[in-house]
């Protein structure tokens, strides 16, 4: 196998998320010198970004989503410690969670592969996270973005605890907050104060760049 057929092989085998497939594709493209970045960002993403693209279309379903994101993340894990030396950027930080009281965390699972695939740098807190460990969290990484996700609407007040909890400790001006899971809605996110709603991981991925790039933007104006 040559470099020549590693690049659009990662792109159609994570698509189909043909896991062991990309992973052999990936442990290949190294051996032959291929830079870890070039695999990233010339066919692991625009992959991903096209699998983002077919389910918006409704051509891809959540269960697609999923295997082509299990398919890169299994990429992600060999190769995170090589770009990590490499020093290349990351996108952003984003702080994950599922608030405190909601245990459920296969939504947002997918969106934390597809936001690293994405290049982001996530740290994901689990899920019943309470307020308080939100906001050690926050002054211990500094994220630019912190998302909360939330299946139940039982569970749902508490992105507005968690703003709350932000406010208080004299955080909530430097982060962006964005929320998302099965009940919410763009009204309630708007009704808690979040900066930012998505509906599903690509949406989510998508959100998530153009409210970083407004926020820069504007820091830079």
């Amino acid at each position: 196998m040559n470099a020549d057929e590693i690049l659009p092989g990662l792109y159609t085998e994570t698509l189909v998320g043909n896991g062991p497939r990309v992973l052999e594709l990936t442990r290949a493209g190294l051996e032959l010198g291929m830079a870890p970045e070039t695999m990233l960002f010339d066919a692991l993403i625009p992959s991903l970004e096209e699998v983002g693209a077919r389910f918006e279309r409704g051509d891809f379903f959540v269960p697609e989503m999923l295997v082509a994101g299990r398919a890169m993340a299994g990429a992600l894990e060999v190769l995170r410690p090589l770009l990590a030396e490499t020093g290349a950027a990351s996108v952003g930080t984003f702080l994950m969670s599922t608030v405190k009281g909601d245990v459920h965390d296969i939504g947002k699972n997918l969106v934390d592969i597809m936001l690293e695939g994405a290049g982001f740098h996530l740290i994901d807190l689990g899920v019943q996270v309470s307020p308080e460990k939100v906001v050690a969290a926050v002054q211990e990484h500094r994220p630019d973005i912190v998302g909360f996700s939330a299946f139940l609407t039982t569970t749902m007040p508490m992105f507005k605890a968690n703003i709350n909890a932000l406010q208080k400790a004299g955080l909530r001006e430097s982060v962006i907050v964005m929320v998302g899971g099965a009940p919410v809605t763009q009204e309630y996110a708007d009704a808690v104060g979040a900066d930012g709603y998505a509906a599903d991981a690509s949406t989510a991925v998508r959100k998530a760049k153009e409210l970083l790039a407004a926020r820069r933007a504007a820091v830079h104006a």
